[in-house]
Formats: C-alpha cells, sequence, structure tokens
C-alpha cells in the first residue's frame, strides 16, 4: 500500500522529475552523448518511463521492458553514444528519483505519524520493497539496453 503510494506521487510529479533528468543528462560530462539527442525526443523517453513507473516496475522480467529496453539500445547505438554513457544516464535516472523523492517528502506524506511497533515495521518492508522493486526494474532495463546496443553494434560490423 506504501510502496503504491509512493509510486502514484512520483507519477504525478513525472514532468518535474524530467526535466531534471533531461537537464543533467544534456550538461553531464560523463554523458556528453546525450547532447545530440534532441531535447524532446530525450523528455519524451524519461517521461513514459517515470509516468509509467509503477507497470515498469510491476513486471520487470516482462516481455515489454525486454522489447522497449532493446529498442532504446539500439537507437542510442544508432546516436553514437557510447554504452558507457547509456549506461550513466540510467544511474542519473535512478540517483534523481531517490532524491525527487527525499527532497519532495514523498516519503513523509505516504506514511502516517505513528510510531507504534506495528504500524512502523509495515512502512519499513513496504519501502524495501519498493526500492528492492525499482532496482530489479533498472537492473533488467540496463540488460536490454545493453543487449540492443551490442546487437546493432554486431551488425554494424
Amino acid at each position: 500500500m506504501i510502496a503504491a503510494k509512493l509510486i502514484e506521487l512520483i507519477e504525478r510529479q513525472a514532468g518535474g522529475l524530467t526535466r531534471d533528468v533531461t537537464k543533467d543528462l544534456m550538461t553531464n560530462d560523463r554523458t556528453r552523448g546525450f547532447r545530440g539527442v534532441r531535447q524532446e525526443d530525450l523528455e519524451q523517453r524519461i517521461f513514459q518511463l517515470v509516468n509509467h513507473l509503477g507497470n515498469w516496475i510491476g513486471a520487470p522480467k516482462s516481455e515489454r521492458v525486454e522489447v522497449e529496453f532493446t529498442d532504446w539500445g539500439r537507437r542510442r547505438f544508432d546516436q553514437n553514444i557510447p554504452l558507457s554513457e547509456i549506461i550513466y544516464a540510467i544511474i542519473v535516472l535512478k540517483q534523481h528519483l531517490r532524491r525527487y523523492i527525499q527532497d519532495n517528502g514523498l516519503v513523509d506524506a505516504a506514511f502516517p505519524r505513528i510510531d507504534g511497533d506495528y504500524v512502523l515495521p509495515l512502512h519499513l518492508q513496504s519501502l524495501q520493497e519498493l526500492n528492492t522493486q525499482v532496482g530489479q526494474f533498472f537492473d533488467e532495463a540496463l540488460y536490454f539496453l545493453s543487449c540492443g546496443y551490442e546487437e546493432k553494434a554486431r551488425h554494424a560490423r
């Protein structure tokens, strides 16, 4: 329940998070290759990911994740973005997501102010479960991004 509430709050704030991540990717020294990507295209991809975060983390090993992120890897290869920069872009997105939750009090907003023996452990377990689900999703996304990238690289030889 708490994890679902957090996901809902993140999805509602997808626009602001998208702008922050896009700006970071376009200016970060570790993601210089993204400067060659149209900002609107990058924003659209990031927004779709954040705006539907609940769907993604609900099924991190789904065929949809494989298809979508393999395609992202192929596209980034075609845009001549080094694989290391693609991987770092996912790391940047995860960092922004965690910071966004912390900075905007989403955790505080989702938790009632009860310190009883029963309620607090349930909240902590829910938060840990959400963290695990987000981590699993991003791990799968990274794997399929790399697969798509490598596939395109093999065909380009």
